[in-house]
């Protein structure tokens, strides 16, 4: 029997992938149409995005309270880490297909993985170990080095420093996590990406056309409602349950890409990103299994 609410945070978590897949979508196709800047990306994807944010934080009546922070510094930090990461990773979208760029993005887990192990000491198992393993071959299989037809190293560098930097975020998250809320995380977060986006698009953006803007104003709404249902997700079931349902933006990108921009995706593709989930969801499935092997269940508790 599943757990009261439970569901309801997979719909949700399950929307929230989707959402993802659409704001990668629209600003790929916005670089096509319009030559919009990695750094005008991150503006607007922000700039439409924080309204979303907003809403979520006064519909709830936590008003500016809840944006407030003890920690400055480490935001700062996590604030930079984070522009840093999304300007990797959108310039990468740029040379690589929507599949390709998603698939590689998944290969963040793997480098917060291997960081917690050098940064907070972590015990890894060799079940871990495996997956990681596994995850890594999947990335050589996407990257089929020296094959025809294989994508553009120079996306494929972007793209995988993104996910670096990405896993040194989730890292720092961890421990800002511990004394401040969910709410002044993003927030802070969106508006960073304002600031800095806006301010490199101060030196090379320029004007686009009214549907330029549009898409633009999609992938900017789509970026904050992802981030809102996310976040919601977690309210209503645990992270182990949620985590596998990230990579139906996998899905979401090949079928976005063939629609949109006639990408049909390689059978390398296809296995890398195969190999890349399977470590994922059996990382998954271990964290599930462990954790009831350590909390004994509640008395009269129904499964």
């Amino acid at each position: 029997m599943i757990r009261q609410g439970t569901s309801y945070g997979i719909l949700l978590r399950a929307l929230a992938a989707l959402c993802f897949s659409l704001m990668t979508a629209c600003m790929k196709w916005a670089s096509m149409i319009e030559s919009v800047s990695a750094g005008e990306m991150v503006f607007y994807r922000s700039l439409f995005g924080l309204p979303v944010v907003l809403f979520w934080i006064f519909s709830r009546g936590e008003g500016l309270a809840a944006i407030t922070t003890r920690r400055p510094l480490v935001h700062l930090w996590r604030c930079g880490l984070g522009v840093s990461g999304i300007l990797l990773i959108f310039e990468g979208l740029k040379h690589l297909s929507l599949a390709d760029a998603t698939t590689i993005g998944f290969t963040a887990p793997i480098f917060a993985t291997l960081l917690s192990i050098v940064l907070l000491s972590e015990q890894v198992g060799r079940h871990r170990w495996a997956a990681i393993a596994v995850a890594f071959l999947g990335v050589v299989v996407v990257l089929r080095p020296g094959m025809e037809g294989a994508p553009s190293l120079v996306g494929l560098l972007l793209a995988l420093s993104g996910a670096f930097v990405a896993a040194s975020v989730t890292v720092t998250l961890r421990q800002l996590g511990k004394t401040e809320s969910t709410t002044s995380i993003v927030f802070w977060f969106f508006v960073a990406c304002c600031v800095v986006g806006g301010t490199i698009s101060l030196f090379n953006g320029h004007a686009h056309s009214l549907t330029g803007y549009g898409v633009l104003a999609v992938g900017g709404l789509a970026g904050g409602l992802a981030q809102l249902l996310m976040t919601s997700s977690l309210r209503h079931a645990p992270v182990s349950t949620l985590a596998p349902l990230d990579y139906l933006q996998m899905v979401g990108a090949v079928l976005l890409g063939w629609a949109l921009f006639s990408d049909v995706p390689t059978l390398t593709t296809l296995t890398g990103a195969g190999l890349i989930a399977a470590s994922g969801l059996y990382t998954a499935w271990r964290e599930r299994v462990r954790r009831r092997e350590v909390t004994p269940p509640a008395p009269n508790a129904s499964v």
